[in-house]
C-alpha cells in the first residue's frame, strides 16, 4: 500500500470521526424524538430534588388543567411545520396570553401553573406546544432560535382571529422565556403589550456550557462541536441572536422573573439582562425559588407585579 493511500485512509477516517461527532452532539442536545403523550392516570413531574417537595401540587394543576374546556388550534410554521396550540377562555375581557414552555419541556408540565396564574388575573390563554414537543411538528429544538419566529407566528394568528382590541402578552418560561425575549425585537404587532420571561438565560452558548462544564467535559472543546452539529444537522445557527442581543432592542417592556437559587439557569442571567436595558425591563429575584419555581414560591408576590407592570 503506498503512502498517499494510507493518507487518505487516515483523512477518511478522521473526516467520518468529525461528522459522527457532531452528529451525536447535535443528537444529545438538540433532537428530541418520539413524543410520549401521558395516559389520564400519568403526569409529567420536572426531574430534580427540588421539585420533589412541590410534587403533589404540580400533579394538582396538571389534573385541574385536564379538567378544562379548550380549544385546539393549529398553524403552520415559517418552515412548514404544524404547529399546535390549546385556547383556553376565562373572560370575555380581551388580555390574551401566549405561554411558551421550557426546553425538551410541555405546555402542560411547564405551564399548568400558568394557566392558573393568568385565570387568577381574568387572563385568557394560547398555550403553545413548541415545535419538537407534544402535538407539534419537527424533532430539533433550537434553544429559541427558530421559536422566536414561531411565537411571531403565533401573535400573527391571535390578531387575524381575535377581537382587534384584544392585549397580547408574551409569556415564557426557562427555553420559552429566552423565546419571547428573542421575539421581543422583532416587529410586534401593537396589540402586544409586553413580554413576561421567567427565568431565562442570557445566551444560549453560556448556559450551553455551564451544561458541558457540569458534565466534567472540556467546553472548549465540546461547544464548537455542538455549534457545527446544529449547523449541519439541525440546520440552524445557535448563536444567530441572543435574548441579551435582543433585549437591547426591545419594543415592548419585559418583566423578568428568576428564582436566587436556580440551579439550571442562574439567576445572574436575568441580571445581566436587566443591566442590558433597564428602561424596558424590570426583574423580580424570588428568595428560595429554583427552576421556574417563583409563582409557586410567590403566588401572590408574583400576581402583584404582573398587575402593576402590565395595568391588567
Amino acid at each position: 500500500m503506498q503512502w498517499y493511500h494510507i493518507l487518505i485512509i487516515i483523512l477518511l477516517s478522521l473526516t467520518f470521526l468529525f461528522f459522527l461527532t457532531t452528529f451525536i452532539c447535535y443528537f444529545l442536545t438538540f433532537f428530541i424524538g418520539k413524543k410520549k403523550i401521558y395516559a389520564k392516570d400519568e403526569y409529567d413531574i420536572p426531574f430534580g430534588k427540588e421539585y420533589e417537595q412541590y410534587k403533589d401540587l404540580m400533579i394538582k394543576w396538571q389534573k385541574e388543567m385536564r379538567e378544562l374546556s379548550y380549544k385546539q388550534v393549529q398553524i403552520t410554521s415559517f418552515d412548514n411545520l404544524k404547529l399546535y396550540a390549546r385556547y383556553y377562555e376565562c373572560t370575555e375581557d380581551h388580555v390574551l396570553e401566549i405561554m411558551f414552555h421550557g426546553y425538551r419541556g410541555s405546555a402542560e408540565r411547564d405551564l399548568s401553573g400558568g394557566i392558573k396564574r393568568a385565570f387568577a388575573l381574568n387572563h385568557n390563554v394560547l398555550l403553545v406546544d413548541q415545535r419538537a414537543s407534544s402535538l407539534s411538528d419537527g424533532h430539533t429544538t433550537t434553544f429559541g432560535v427558530n421559536e422566536r419566529r414561531d411565537c411571531m407566528s403565533w401573535v400573527k394568528y391571535v390578531v387575524e382571529n381575535f377581537p382587534p382590541d384584544t392585549k397580547i402578552i408574551l409569556t415564557g418560561v426557562s427555553m420559552g422565556a429566552a423565546t419571547v425575549i428573542l421575539a421581543s425585537e422583532l416587529d410586534l404587532a401593537e396589540n402586544v403589550i409586553g413580554v413576561l420571561a421567567d427565568c431565562s438565560y442570557s445566551s444560549q452558548k453560556e448556559v450551553i456550557q455551564k451544561v458541558i462544564k457540569e458534565m466534567k467535559l472540556p467546553p472548549a472543546i465540546f461547544y464548537p462541536l455542538i455549534k457545527i452539529g446544529a449547523k449541519i444537522f439541525g440546520r440552524f445557527n445557535i448563536e444567530e441572536r441572543t435574548p441579551l442581543e435582543a433585549i437591547i432592542n426591545a419594543k415592548v417592556p419585559v418583566l423578568l422573573f428568576h428564582g436566587d437559587i436556580d440551579p439550571l439557569v442562574p439567576h445572574e442571567m436575568s441580571i445581566k439582562l436587566h443591566n442590558a436595558n433597564k428602561e424596558m425591563t424590570k426583574l423580580v429575584l424570588i428568595p428560595n425559588a429554583g427552576h421556574c419555581l417563583c409563582y409557586l414560591i410567590e403566588p401572590e408576590l408574583y400576581l402583584k407585579e404582573m398587575k402593576d407592570f402590565f395595568k391588567c
